[in-house]
Order: C-alpha cells, then sequence, then structure tokens
C-alpha cells in the first residue's frame, strides 16, 4: 500500500516525495457495479416497504437501475461543460 501525503502547504509537498495512485478501469467497474447494486437494492427495499408488494418493488428497482445509469451519464457529460474547481497543475516527476 503506497503512502501519500496530503497537505494544502507547498512547502511541505515540495519536501516529500509525491506518490500518485491511478484507479485501473477494473477496479472503477467493480466500484460503480457494487454501487449500482447496493443502491438499486435499497431502492427495492423501500418500495417493498411503501407499497407491501415484493413485485411492483422489483419492477421499480428494474427500472431505477437502468434510469439511474442513464441519468449519471448526462449528469457527469454536463460537469465536463463546468469550469467550476477546475485547476491545472503538473504531474510529480517519477
Amino acid at each position: 500500500m503506497a503512502n501519500i501525503m496530503e497537505t494544502d502547504s507547498p512547502e511541505q509537498n515540495s519536501a516529500a516525495p509525491a506518490a500518485v495512485l491511478v484507479e485501473s478501469r477494473w477496479r472503477s467497474i467493480a466500484k460503480g457495479l457494487t454501487w449500482r447494486i447496493l443502491a438499486t437494492g435499497t431502492t427495492v427495499i423501500i418500495a417493498h416497504y411503501i407499497t407491501g408488494d415484493v413485485g411492483v418493488a422489483l419492477k421499480i428497482g428494474a427500472i431505477e437501475v437502468f434510469a439511474k445509469i442513464a441519468v449519471y451519464y448526462f449528469h457527469e457529460r454536463a460537469w465536463q461543460k463546468v469550469p467550476i474547481g477546475l485547476k491545472t497543475g503538473k504531474l510529480p516527476a517519477s
């Protein structure tokens, strides 16, 4: 496991070698899938609690899983056009 020192002070950052961890595509996919399972499962449980009908709860979950993937995609694409909070910088030399 890599140690990463985070600080807002440029003096401290320049004194310590920087470690940059890059997430692999497979890790991102695994995280996305496990999150979707948890989020959809939560929706199904809430829908079952409200409706009292397992069939209706599962239908809501089935619709939700695809709807939220599409909404998330468009949300991400929209944020690509928003310059708020972006900084330009250099990666540390390796």
